[in-house]
């Protein structure tokens, strides 16, 4: 059932293969394989289930309204994939699954289930009891997130041993172990080390560790591997895989590398402005497209096979304000195709995504002007 609240502390036709060299996209790794896994508005007994979320922010300047109407499912041993510009709600959707925005400005409506507890009602300490145990979050920003204070192997040990019971020097050999995993050089010597001793890259990859250590049953991984060149992301991404193999943990996965979505998620959900605007597999979504939006997000993408003096193509415009989000469907001060749909349904009339077998887009296009605009105007430029 939907609750709502201020967040007081007490009381979620057959495409190509994506792996393909002359895609002209940047692929890494194993494209994992895409069965279908449905979402909707309806009620759901899926292993995290998101329904109608809403996260508004009271500022100075009025309501934010950072998540307006967020639904989806995570599976358990799948990755649903989350992509999108800059402020369009990922990380909000996501710190609002672990109950950790300020209480005192926040109003978060809606429902979020993990295994069929409601999180939103939940009290604060049974929900530090799922943090860092059943579910764990890679943060976006390292520095902020780990204490100067403390060296890198105490905060890792302290969680195995708040959550797992363990003593210290178990605890201390899990720290070493998992700095090791994540590809840590000398983690006997560097787990003794504190954070700013640390690069940027060596800070996430013990970011990571510690929310691996306690074998999550859900992972959300807020742009994990950002600050990582590409050999250390690709031993990153098979980490992740190797704990969804063992331990069958569902996985979010927020990143505006769509290379990477390509390789890991499942599933992949494009939000815009608070909204999804597109989810289906990560075979449907990346290869055929029927959002104008998601049309841009990969037309922005270099061509690696094209011509190299041709420009990249980015989504004209900005994000709107979320303050004051357009009427309509908030994409279409930046579509090229409103003109398509006609009249002014496309600034008065709020798109609805209709899922079919867990595909669909919130967008007014007819199908059939969706099918000639993608074969005639955006296939080409993706190569």
């Amino acid at each position: 059932m939907a609750t709502s609240q201020s967040t007081t502390g007490e009381p979620t036709p057959g495409e190509p293969d994506l792996g393909k060299p002359d895609s002209g996209k940047p692929v890494l790794g194993k494209e994992p394989e895409a069965t279908r896994s449905p979402s909707s508005g309806a009620p759901s007994d899926a292993f995290l289930s998101v329904r109608d979320l809403r996260v508004h922010f009271s500022t100075e300047d009025g309501i934010v309204k950072a998540v307006d109407g967020l639904s989806f499912d995570v599976e358990k041993g799948r990755t649903l994939g989350i992509v999108g510009e800059s402020g369009s709600g990922k990380s909000v959707s996501s710190l609002s699954i672990l109950g950790l925005h300020n209480p005192e400005r926040t109003t978060i409506e809606g429902s979020i289930r993990f295994d069929g507890n409601e999180l939103l009602s939940m009290p604060e300490r049974k929900l530090r009891d799922l943090r860092g145990r059943r579910i764990s979050m890679i943060f976006q920003d390292p520095l902020t997130a780990l204490s100067p204070f403390y060296t890198v192997g105490e905060q890792i040990a302290e969680t195995y041993r708040r959550h797992m019971g363990a003593n210290r020097h178990d605890a201390h050999a899990r720290a070493i172990e998992m700095l090791d995993r994540v590809g840590i050089p000398q983690p006997k010597v560097r787990v003794n080390d504190y954070p700013h001793h640390f690069s940027g890259g060596m800070r996430q990859r013990a970011m990571i560790a510690m929310s691996l250590v306690c074998d999550p049953d859900l992972l959300i991984a807020d742009e994990p591997t950002t600050a990582l060149d590409v050999t250390v992301q690709a031993q990153i991404l098979d980490l992740l895989r190797d704990l969804q193999d063992e331990f069958g943990a569902a996985i979010v996965f927020i990143t505006h590398d769509l290379g990477v979505i390509a390789s890991m998620a499942h599933d992949v959900l494009v939000m815009y402005a608070g909204r999804s605007v597109e989810k289906g597999t990560v075979r449907e979504v990346l290869k055929t497209p029927t959002h104008p939006y998601t049309w841009g997000l990969l037309s922005s993408m270099p061509n690696l096979t094209g011509d190299v003096d041709v420009p990249l193509r980015p989504v004209r415009g900005t994000p709107p304000s979320l303050l004051d989000p357009p009427s309509g469907c908030p994409f279409h001060p930046r579509c090229d195709h409103a003109a398509v749909v006609g009249g002014d349904r496309c600034a008065t009339e709020r798109p609805v995504i209709s899922l079919v077998d867990g595909r669909g887009a919130a967008c007014h296009l007819a199908a059939q002007d969706k099918e000639r605009i993608f074969l005639d105007e955006v296939r080409p430029r993706l190569g």
